[in-house]
């Protein structure tokens, strides 16, 4: 099987403090792989070193099998992501957010801005100014700006922040139909383990800046005979539970 994103004993250190630890994990072709951890674990800095937002302090990332450098930026036109809560030009209206978007990674299909719109659940909203949207709308279209150019690879941080509970089932059912019809390979990270079950072949779970184990959700369900809350609370908390 494909791999489309390597991290070989990445290690990342903020102000003398390691905050990642010789991580080493594989993401891939096709597959939703559920990045699991509690808040402040690591997870959103070892998606922003393979965006390379932030450079790891050692080891090695590569994506699409070619090394993520310093000054890599042509293989982040094959990847739609959202990190944290999506930032756009709030004078401007949805449509010509995305539009600046799709100019900026060399996309061009006016259509596909539409269709990304519909898909997100933000139909008749395209000529609406971004600073009269709701929180739940901006992390729509956030999904939408990741979406709409039809990447090989979504990288999703917390996706489903301030969306009700409607809007986390078409987040759920939207992945599950990137990848069931175009092969969409799909990077998502949340603290919900209930959500993480709910669409993932792979989990990947981390504590305290450390990848504590990769393992697939039929082995979670077969082998270990049981949810993957138990499976977590059990590897993070040595099975105790926090309110």
């Amino acid at each position: 099987m494909e791999t489309m994103i390597q991290i070989h004993q990445v290690s990342k250190t903020f102000k003398g403090s390691e905050t990642i630890t010789n991580v080493n994990m594989n993401v891939n072709r096709g597959e939703i792989y559920g990045f699991l951890g509690p808040n402040g674990a690591g997870k959103t800095t070892i998606m922003k070193m393979i965006l390379n937002l932030v450079k790891p302090s050692s080891g090695e990332i590569r994506v699409f099998n070619q090394p993520v450098l310093p000054t890599s930026v042509q293989y982040l036109k094959r990847i739609g992501s959202i990190i944290e809560y999506p930032v756009f030009y709030d004078r401007l209206t949805a449509e010509a957010n995305l539009d600046l978007h799709c100019r900026y990674v060399g996309y061009h299909s006016k259509s596909a801005i539409k269709e990304a719109l519909e898909i997100v659940g933000l139909h008749g909203v395209g000529k609406k100014i971004i600073h009269e949207f709701s929180l739940g709308m901006k992390q729509r279209l956030g999904i939408a700006r990741a979406i709409v150019t039809k990447p090989d690879i979504l990288i999703l941080d917390e996706p489903i922040n301030g969306l009700d509970p409607i809007g986390i089932k078409d987040i759920r059912e939207l992945l599950l139909h990137f990848k069931a019809n175009y092969g969409t390979t799909i990077l998502i990270s949340s603290h919900i383990v209930s959500e993480i079950e709910s669409v993932a072949d792979t989990i990947g779970i981390i504590h305290q800046g450390q990848l504590l184990t990769e393992v697939k959700m039929e082995d979670i369900r077969g082998q270990h005979a049981g949810s993957l809350e138990e499976y977590f609370i059990n590897l993070v908390h040595g099975g105790k539970r926090y309110a």
